[in-house]
């Protein structure tokens, strides 16, 4: 059994405990808090450095110490406290740098609320699970055979169909009924090319829908977003080797995954609202009567600075948006101004939580969007950005990849809804 290291709190105090034990048992994993002694907290607490009212807190730093020691042992390590303390907030980051500093664990970090239920927790437990019991398969670097990914999103739904490690087929529809996206994506994916649906060797998903079309298409591959999209990413930004940090922002959700050697070592995802997502990109091209695909060139003429969006809520952004073309911004500064709004809103959401490491692969169909792209680089300083061709392909392309290079003895394991 997997054994993840709980490193937290407030949990017991807030019932979340049964939450993320439930969502850890569903994944074939265990939670376990590392042992430490009454007289070794102080020590490593002296030694982390960082002053903590919280006695929770420092029980918290002490059983990281012990992690990073070698006292303790284990597969993986999830970092949580309670999103409503600060303190807990600056703890929980710093934690999560000594965990990564120090050892080749595994590190999702979370800030709970007393109404999280283990379904919230399902993605990063599935995620860290994937990461321990399948590095060898996440450590490919190419696809062999004829295979075909799903990536069942919650706006758009993608296929790719690989041969040999290359892209011979794609397919893009938005999503509605789960199972025809599919279906007409795959068409679409076999459409120029000589194959049918019948020649594939192996299908795998990803995304929201993920384990309805799985079942229903037989697939060798069902697997969360987290280990899917970065191994597609780094694949088409030839970074497999070294460090790189991948950045989705997705029509409901964004994830932040750092990759060491082709295999995710620390991740965040979610958001406030999502006004930091694609979803209010698409609100802001409509509002503006420009297509999606003319927002990202819009936004490049234009200057935030004219348009100021405030509100992390999508509802109240729009609004925002309107009182500024009322003022009379122009059309440009509104789109440069959206843009800079989600880059700004996923920085101190999200990328402030990892140590972000160049390159930067920007993907996801909101990549394509040129002036929120140019919006992140802004905000990262200059960072090195990279957005690689087939960028908004990557579940579809890391789920053609991996299963490729799953063995048939991993096939139950990989349908254990």
């Amino acid at each position: 059994m997997i054994k993840i290291a709980q490193l937290s709190c407030g949990t017991e105090y807030s019932g979340v405990q049964k939450e993320i034990e439930k969502a850890a048992e569903t994944f074939g994993a265990q939670m376990v808090m590392p042992d430490v002694n009454l007289d070794e907290i102080d020590e490593a607490y002296e030694k982390f450095g960082l002053s903590c009212a919280s006695s929770s807190l420092k029980l918290m730093i002490a059983r990281a110490m012990s992690l990073v020691e070698g006292k303790n042992e284990a597969d993986a390590v999830f970092i949580c406290t309670c999103f409503r303390c600060a303190e807990a907030a600056i703890a929980r980051n710093e934690v999560r740098r000594l965990i990564q500093n120090n050892t080749n664990l595994p590190v999702v970090t979370y800030s709970f609320t007393e109404k999280t239920k283990a379904s919230e927790l399902f993605i990063r437990m599935e995620a860290l699970t994937t990461i321990v019991a399948r590095k060898s398969v996440l450590a490919r670097e190419k696809q062999e055979g004829l295979t075909l990914g799903i990536d069942s999103g919650s706006t758009t739904t993608k296929v790719a169909l690989m041969e040999d490690d290359e892209i011979i087929g794609t397919g893009w529809v938005k999503t509605g009924d789960i199972i025809g996206c599919a279906n007409d994506g795959i068409r679409q994916a076999l459409e120029n090319t000589e194959y049918r649906l019948d020649d594939i060797e192996a299908i795998g998903t990803t995304g929201y829908g993920r384990i309805t079309i799985g079942k229903a298409m037989g697939a060798k591959l069902i697997q969360e977003e987290i280990s899917v999209n970065s191994k597609g990413a780094v694949y088409l930004a030839d970074a497999q080797k070294g460090e790189a940090t991948v950045l989705d922002i997705g029509g409901m959700d964004n994830k932040v995954i750092t990759v060491n050697n082709g295999i995710p070592d620390n991740f965040t995802m979610g958001g406030i609202c999502a006004g930091a997502s694609g979803r209010f990109l698409d609100m802001t091209s409509g509002r503006l009567e420009v297509d999606i695909t003319e927002l990202g060139p819009l936004a490049q003429k234009g200057n935030y600075r004219n348009a100021v969006l405030n509100s992390y809520c999508i509802v109240f952004g729009i609004q925002d948006l309107v009182t500024s073309l009322a003022g009379g911004a122009n059309k440009a500064d509104a789109a440069s101004a959206a843009c800079y709004s989600v880059a700004e809103q996923v920085y101190e959401q999200q990328l402030q939580e990892i140590d972000v490491r160049e390159p930067l692969i920007q993907v996801g169909g909101t990549s394509l969007i040129a002036g929120l792209v140019d919006a992140v680089q802004d905000i990262l300083g200059g960072m090195n950005i990279i957005v690689p061709e087939y960028s908004q392909y990557i579940g579809s392309i890391g789920a053609a990849m991996l299963v490729s290079g799953l063995k048939d003895s991993d096939v139950d394991d990989s349908k254990r809804f």
